[in-house]
């Protein structure tokens, strides 16, 4: 393992936390989701059932230990994941994965047009401060944007949608955030994973993070690089339906306020989500 992908994240500037960090809460028997500092992963397997599980996204940089105590609470001392899910590779979602992989002999798996950002190939474009007035879209080109190398355990997920370890959930391509964003649906309850395609907190604004304000959100802005596909993605989450929808930043939403909040994003998202201005608009 490059232990250099980690190093640039450790002298990076890094966002505040929030007050959900170290929380989790089980949104169903098998589905687990676990803030750190602000943004969310998600165990899902059911512990009173099985010692087998996946964990979708591995969090902040610098968490390695904290996920590991996280997991072990929940599974026992010796549980490690069937393997990693990634939504996508934005240093929120993969700040942990280095040093988990350290100690963790498993695989990693995102979608085929996510993995030049995992392979030390590509580096995502810097974050756009000029998308929204809030202090977090401000200080967004300070935030982490280089790629990382973890070729030895990455691999594409399958074009037919199933998911690794995880029967009964679909992969579903949801590019705009970045393009090969993913998000993940099991039909039989329609509980959603959504990553970063839409989010339940106003992640821009630094205030609302912190006190995790919830509220229907489209993807966070100053990531986001193509807002024709974003919105595309938007449409195709809200046309399954979800009945409850765990998301990157954010708290869990189910029921109406899901599905009219998901509705009015779809029906508004050029006035709600996509901003006036920014390098990556248009």
């Amino acid at each position: 393992m490059d232990q250099t992908q980690d190093s640039k994240f450790e002298d990076s500037f890094l966002p505040m936390s929030s007050i959900g960090s170290g929380i989790g809460v089980a949104v169903v028997p098998d589905v687990y989701c676990y803030t750190d500092q602000i943004v969310n992963l998600v165990l899902v397997g059911n512990p009173s059932e099985t010692s087998e599980f996946v964990l979708i996204d591995t969090g902040m940089p610098k968490s390695a230990e904290q996920i590991k105590n996280m997991i072990h609470k929940r599974f026992g001392e010796s549980a490690i994941p069937k393997a990693i899910i990634l939504t996508h590779g934005h240093f929120d979602h993969v700040g942990s994965i280095a040093a988990l992989l350290e100690d963790w002999d498993i695989p990693v798996y995102a979608h085929e047009q996510e993995l030049p950002f995992l392979t030390g190939k590509e580096d995502y474009p810097p974050g756009d401060p000029n998308v929204d007035s809030g202090l977090v879209a401000k200080m967004s080109p300070l935030f982490p944007n280089h790629g990382i190398d973890i070729s030895a355990h990455v691999q594409p997920l399958s074009s037919d949608g199933t998911v690794p370890n995880m029967p009964g959930w679909k992969c579903i391509h949801t590019p705009g955030h970045t393009p090969g964003h993913i998000s993940l649906f099991r039909e039989q309850d329609r509980i959603l994973i959504a990553g970063d395609a839409f989010v339940t907190v106003k992640q821009e604004s630094l205030y609302k993070v912190l006190t995790q304000t919830q509220e229907i959100s489209g993807p966070p802005r100053y990531y986001t690089t193509d807002w024709e596909a974003a919105y595309e993605s938007v449409k195709k989450l809200e046309a399954l339906k979800p009945q409850l929808a765990v998301t990157g930043h954010g708290v869990p939403m189910s029921g109406k306020e899901l599905s009219t909040g998901l509705q009015y994003l779809v029906e508004h998202f050029n006035e709600m989500a996509k901003p006036e201005s920014g390098k990556y608009v248009n």
